[in-house]
């Protein structure tokens, strides 16, 4: 898969350090796969949900939340955004224009 763009990982962590090691073996996880679907995201990421269009994923412990777009005919992964498990609750995130 091609992720688009690593500097949001980067300027994540940067702020919350203790999310970089969760972080960073998303990343590689997901460089190297090359999913089809949500089922087979699903055999490496069990607890990933889809929310619209968004994947939703669970990270450091429940205590992040990366969101992300894929598009699995071009393997790509957009990531929209990251957020601590507090901002994630707000109301607003999915209304950036990709949700639907």
């Amino acid at each position: 898969m091609h992720i688009i763009t690593r500097l949001r990982l980067v300027e994540f962590w940067e702020k919350h350090p203790d999310s970089k090691i969760s972080l960073l073996l998303w990343y590689k996880l997901t460089m190297t796969a090359n999913w089809q679907n949500l089922v087979e995201l699903r055999k490496v990421f069990s607890a990933a949900d889809q929310v619209g269009n968004f994947t939703i994923f669970n990270i450091g412990g429940n205590k992040y939340r990366l969101i992300v777009f894929i598009d699995y005919t071009y393997q790509k992964v957009f990531i929209r955004h990251v957020f601590t498990h507090a901002d994630y609750d707000k109301d607003g995130w999915e209304k950036d224009g990709w949700y639907e």
